[in-house]
Parts: C-alpha cells; structure tokens; sequence
C-alpha cells in the first residue's frame, strides 16, 4: 500500500498536490466541506485519474494529529495487491434506512469481500436501521465501519460524495478486496451515567417521546438546565445510555433534534420501547482513555503493523474535549505507531463491529478506528 496525505486549510494544500502526488491511487478519501469539495474536485481528478473519490461532510476533520475545522482531509491510497469497489444508494425517509442498508450491500461484490466502509449522511438517517440492513446481508461475509456525516453543531444538513456525485440523502460503500489486507477495529467511549434509568414507555424507531409515563424533552430540560436552551447542540454533552439487551453492553445515543410541539426527541438509532435510558456526561480523562482502549482493541486484532487508521469520532466528544480534542488522535497515533497515517472526521454516529458478535452496529460519542494494512 502507497498512501499520500494532504490538508486544504486556508484556501491552501498542506502540500503539492499535482501529477506526480500518488497518480496511480486507486481511493481517495476526502473528509470536510462539500463547498470546499465542490471546488477543488477538478483539480483533485486531474492529479488522481484513475481514482474512486468518497467521503463526506463533518463536524471536524482529522488528518494524522491535527483537527481542524471547514477544511478538507485527503488521503489517496494505492493498493498493490487489492481493489475496491464503490456503490451508493439514496433514500427519501429514515423509514428506509434498514431497506438501504440492504440495497447497499447487494450492490457489492461478495466475493473475496474483506471489509466494507461505509459514509452515510447523519441527519435524515436511522443509524440503527442500516447498520441491521448491512448486517442482513454481509453477516458471515466481512466486518463493516465507517460514521455518519456532520455539520459541525449546526444539524442543518450533511453530504456525502462519490467523485463529482454531491448530495444529500445518500449512503455510500467501498467494499475492500483481497486476501493480502489485514483489517481491524475497536470502539469505545468514556462516558459516565448519572441520575437514575427511566424506561422508554413511548417511542417509535428513533424517536423517544416518554420516559417513565413522562415528556421525555420536558424531563431531558429539567436536568440540562441552562443547557436547555442551546438544544439539540447541547445534547451532545448529554447523551443517553440505552440498555437494549441484558447480555449485552448498553449503547450510547446522540440526540439529532428535537420537535416541541410533539415534545419529542430524534435520536441518531433506535430507542426501544420498554428498554431503560439513562443520562450521561463525560469527563477530559474518561475520553482520552477511550480513544486510547479504542486503539488497544485495535492492535490486539492486528499481525503487523497498521499502515492506514480511519479515525470516526463522536462530535459530542470535540464539544467536551474543546482545544484539547487534539489529545484523543494524538493517544491513537501514540499507540498505533509514528510510521501509521491517520485520517478522519468527528461524525453524528460511528459505525463499527460488535466485539461479541462482528456484526456492524451504530455507536455514539465513540472513537472507532478501522485499521488497514496489505502485506
């Protein structure tokens, strides 16, 4: 594997992007604005011809131990004894996020299928629901990770892309092929739960509206407090820890938005009725060690050394971390290694394999690394 790396900060290339960066790339991995995008991509097709460009919008990009913000993250990549192949499928409503899931899947090649990344826009999305439809028809097959789009702390609207192709409303897929790559994953919070559970006695899907008999949002103001009012933003820094099985560990949820007239909240995956929900709230430590038990689990999975870490990170996790969210990367590139190249972005949900059962799943406020080597 060949792999070139480049930030677009400041209406500038961190470095020269032309003919001669990585032209026979065959995956380009473009994380940032769709403005900036929009613009560049001409320039970026004429260096790398011959290359699938995919990626999406964010709410930071993360490029080797830098974040930044509104810029773009670019990583070209050559394999040498591999392929990929990339697909994409939209919808109209979060009703058919599992039936894309599917959709998306059944474009892909299955054979000789070693992992599939998956970007997916983040606010018109049930997270839940596509990892189920991934799961559905990969299960058995290969390992699926990737995140959902963001728009910093705006929630106004996400894009994914697939070469000159913007848009709203679509999930895209690069299915990696070869018995020569060596893929592993790890995701993990560092979250802490406070206050008491409440069941979910009325919700649909993703949209939780009762908790213990009562308006889930008036009940979710009361212990926000003065965060109340900067919502759905400040939701971030509150997420809910939902205990859907009791053999399994409890998933976290970020909130995507909020209707006061239905006195509802839209929560980026299911919100099963009848299951408990508690609140949660984070501190700097926790979450440095979560990036950093992210990239242990990673690494025990691993024979060599990774070459490439795709770094998804939770935007709830850059609104606790502020100026110090540069730690959390640079804990992962600690670990994983000096001679590893990481990319990235901070996303509206992190999809990753389950460690019990390798079956993908939506998480919330993690990091999740992908890594990737060809030997």
């Amino acid at each position: 594997m060949k792999l070139f790396q480049a930030n677009f900060v400041n209406d500038s290339w961190s470095a020269p992007i032309n003919e001669k960066s990585l032209p026979d790339a065959e995956l380009v991995l473009v994380f940032g604005t769709q403005q900036s995008y929009r613009q560049q991509y001409p320039l970026l097709h004429k260096c790398f011809p011959d290359a699938e460009f995919v990626g999406c919008s964010t709410a930071g990009e993360i490029s080797d131990i830098s974040v930044a913000d509104d810029s773009l993250s670019l990583t070209a990549i050559h394999l040498q004894h591999s392929c990929c192949k990339v697909v994409s499928a939209r919808h109209t409503s979060a009703l058919d996020s599992e039936t894309m899931g599917k959709q998306l899947a059944k474009q892909l090649d299955l054979t000789a299928l070693k992992h599939t990344l998956v970007f997916s826009e983040g606010i018109n999305i049930n997270g839940t629901a596509l990892a189920r439809g991934l799961t559905t028809v990969l299960a058995n097959r290969c390992l699926v990770s990737g995140g959902l789009a963001g728009d910093g702390d705006r929630f106004a609207a996400t894009y994914t892309w697939h070469n000159e192709q913007v848009h709203q409303n679509q999930v895209i897929a690069v299915g990696l092929y070869g018995d020569r790559l060596e893929v592993g994953h790890g995701s993990l919070g560092g979250w802490d739960p406070f206050g008491p559970p409440r069941k979910i006695t009325a919700a649909k899907d993703n949209v939780l509206l009762q908790l213990d008999g009562q308006s889930a949002l008036t009940l979710y103001k009361k212990y926000l407090g003065e965060y109340a009012a900067d919502l759905p933003a400040s939701g971030l820094l509150f997420p809910l820890s939902v205990k859907v099985d009791e053999d399994q560990p409890a998933v976290v949820r970020t909130i995507l938005g909020i209707n006061e007239q239905e006195q509802s909240m839209t929560f980026a995956g299911d919100m099963p009725q009848g299951c408990y929900a508690q609140l949660m709230k984070a501190n700097f430590d926790r979450l440095i060690d979560g990036a950093t038990g992210a990239a242990q689990a990673t690494s025990k999975m691993l024979k060599h050394s990774p070459q490439l870490a795709i770094l998804v990170s939770c935007v709830g996790r850059k609104m606790v971390l502020k100026q110090r969210i540069e730690e959390e990367v640079e804990a992962v590139k600690e670990l994983l290694g000096a001679n590893t190249v990481q990319c990235g972005f901070y996303s509206y949900g992190e999809l990753s394999p389950v460690v019990e059962t390798g079956d993908c799943a939506l998480h919330n406020q993690t990091m999740t690394i992908t890594t990737i080597t060809e030997l």
